[in-house]
């Protein structure tokens, strides 16, 4: 029985990682830790977790936790996920999996020197509509891609004290809504994109509310890359255009609530379609799980959030948002 404890009381928890577990035979949710008086009692009563905890570090010494499930923002994920993999426990840390580039490659070398899997909670790369979309690419029915375009808006009102719009926690566009369209265009073409350039706008804190970056690949391929959190209502969008077709994929990141794939394949009538029965969560939990049992790093492993995290950070780089 895999065994999971819970970095912060967070809202998103049930949904990613509460729900999923309660669905498998071979995992629990075993503890729950928040700093916030009374916050990890009252949430383990409200979800029917074993074990409550009023520090991290009590619940890291929990010889009974297996896997940490991180879903601290993310100024605390590089410290408190290194604790965790230094005390022995598999980690499945929210997104971005850092503040930046440098504190990924330093979460990475604790996985790599512990033996633990460290894997970045990017659940909808593990969903059927997404691998999809990477069947169609890679088999060629695209042929060479012509352009990818990748747009993710979600209306979060303007809060000094959300951690959304805070810099000091890792609020902005680009790291709470952004990381999601590059990795989906990284994913989709399995290389590391050339920023050309970056455009933002800024919230009265100084941190981005929305970003649009034009990047190439090795190959040539052109990708456009928008993320907004000032323009509702909530809307996705992952486009590959290649030289037998197009594919289109609404709501790429909660397929589960619904999406719809729209192909345009030279020789094939049009087709709309939807996949997938489970959630985005339940779909990385069993990876997880599988990455563990195997021994196996995962899709979303170190590598890949190493990536993910250099792409942001060069992004912010050339929009003049950071110097270093």
């Amino acid at each position: 029985m895999h065994k999971i404890g819970i970095l912060g009381a967070a809202g998103i928890a049930p949904r990613s990682i509460i729900q999923p577990a309660n669905r498998r035979k071979d995992t629990v949710i075993h503890a729950v830790a928040s700093r916030r008086p009374g916050a990890a009692a009252a949430f383990a009563e409200k979800h029917g977790i074993i074990k409550a905890y009023e520090s991290y570090e009590a619940m890291l010494a929990d010889p009974e936790v297996g896997i940490i499930y991180n879903a601290l923002p993310p100024a605390g994920h590089k410290q408190w996920s290194i604790a965790a993999l230094k005390a022995g426990k598999h980690v499945l840390c929210e997104k971005p999996i850092a503040m930046d580039a440098k504190e990924a490659a330093e979460m990475v070398a604790v996985a790599e020197q512990t033996g633990r899997i460290l894997m970045e909670a990017f659940h909808d790369r593990y969903h059927p509509a997404f691998l999809h979309l990477m069947e169609l690419k890679t088999s060629g029915r695209l042929g060479k891609l012509k352009s990818v375009k990748a747009e993710f808006y979600v209306g979060i009102p303007f809060d000094p004290k959300s951690i959304r719009h805070d810099p000091s926690q890792g609020g902005g566009a680009m790291m709470d809504l952004g990381c999601y369209p590059v990795h989906w265009v990284r994913s989709i073409m399995d290389a590391e994109p050339e920023i050309l350039s970056a455009e933002g706008t800024l919230n009265p804190l100084g941190v981005d509310q929305s970003m649009h970056v034009e990047m190439r690949f090795p190959d040539g391929t052109p990708a456009t890359v928008i993320a907004d959190i000032a323009n509702p209502p909530f809307r996705g969008l992952l486009r590959l255009e290649g030289e037998h077709g197009i594919v289109e994929l609404d709501n790429p990141c909660l397929p589960h609530r619904g999406h719809s794939i729209r192909e345009w394949l030279d020789g094939e009538p049009y087709h709309e379609h939807t996949l997938g029965a489970d959630t985005t969560y339940d779909y990385q939990l069993a990876a997880m799980v599988n990455a563990i049992d195997t021994g196996k790093t995962p899709i979303t492993g170190g590598a890949d959030a190493m990536g993910n995290m250099i792409a942001v950070d060069t992004i912010y780089r050339a929009s003049g948002m950071r110097q270093s």
